[in-house]
């Protein structure tokens, strides 16, 4: 068991340090115009959207986009309002992790880690950026290779048995999961991940699974939050706003968790990929649910947390 859990957590650390190190070239190559796109083209909620699905989709990290909008609001270079459309896209651009990751490409990661590596070690920084990205890549492929080669022995274990047996029969066993696992590791993408590595090998329901997913979501609402310590009001208003949104998307699709499940059964019949297309469903169709009511969630969220976000 020691051992097991030992691996786990190798591999765990092996995909987050992926993960890091292809955001890190892709914000190397971008970082500058990050902002400037931000601030330009945020004066209409659907531009704002637009940009929030672009720039995450770019930097591949929700959370990093969310660190940044709270600190121009803080500085008062942004206003919460203008927050709202980019929180909605954020959450569809960062499903294209676990799209990438669905792909059969273990033939290619002994090239990525290779030609990654060379890459980073030249001064040049296209050279740095690209080389980042490939290696980063290719670590979180090795890492998805020890998930699925974990799952089985993983499940051996009498006390996860019983533990995914609940989760098969209750899916709030499966929410409460992918948020807790979220806001230990501060990465839905690593969340779906070993969901993902579990359905290939069938010890997961697809119902369970995109529970955990949805949980996920909701989980990752933990980081904007330690990043709204000590700023603004509004700052803090984002935060929350990231978390209403959120949690706001889940409670609407769990009436239907089941009959979206046999949906994204006719997508496709391999079960890792069916709950990588559920993550992007479920967030294109709750950001574009909640897309034109950004003005009243904006409102309602400063009614509701306006006064008290100060003593925070």
């Amino acid at each position: 068991m020691t051992q097991i859990i030992s691996l786990f957590a190798v591999f765990l650390t092996i995909f987050l340090f992926g993960m890091t190190v292809m955001r890190l070239g892709l914000n190397t190559a971008s970082q500058q115009k990050l902002k400037v796109l931000l601030l330009r083209y945020t004066n209409k909620t659907w531009k704002s959207f637009l940009l929030g699905t672009l720039i995450t989709a770019v930097v591949q990290s929700s959370s990093a986009v969310m660190v940044i909008v709270i600190g121009l609001v803080a500085a008062g270079l942004m206003n919460f309002r203008q927050s709202i459309g980019i929180i909605l896209g954020a959450n569809i651009g960062t499903t294209v992790s676990t799209e990438i990751i669905t792909l059969e490409i273990d033939q290619l990661i002994l090239p990525f880690l290779f030609l990654g590596f060379i890459m980073i070690l030249f001064s040049k920084k296209w050279s740095f950026c690209c080389g980042s990205a490939l290696f980063g890549l290719g670590c979180m492929f090795v890492a998805m290779n020890g998930f699925e080669a974990l799952a089985g022995p993983i499940t051996q274990l009498t006390w996860v048995q019983h533990f995914l047996q609940l989760t098969n029969e209750h899916i709030l066993y499966g929410l409460g999961l992918g948020t807790t696992m979220t806001a230990v590791i501060q990465s839905s993408t690593a969340t779906t991940a070993i969901i993902m590595s579990l359905m290939h090998e069938n010890i997961l329901s697809l119902t369970s699974g995109i529970a955990i997913m949805l949980g996920a979501n909701v989980g990752t609402c933990v980081t904007a939050m330690i990043a709204s310590i000590g700023t603004t009001r509004e700052a803090k208003l984002v935060a929350f706003a990231h978390i209403w949104i959120n949690i706001i998307g889940v409670f609407l699709f769990l009436p239907f968790l089941k009959l979206f499940s046999e949906f994204v059964i006719l997508l496709t019949h391999l079960p890792d990929v069916q709950i990588a297309h559920a993550s992007v469903l479920f967030n294109v169709i709750s950001s574009l649910l909640l897309l034109p009511c950004a003005g009243l969630l904006a409102a309602i969220i400063t009614k509701l947390h306006g006064e008290r976000v100060v003593k925070l």
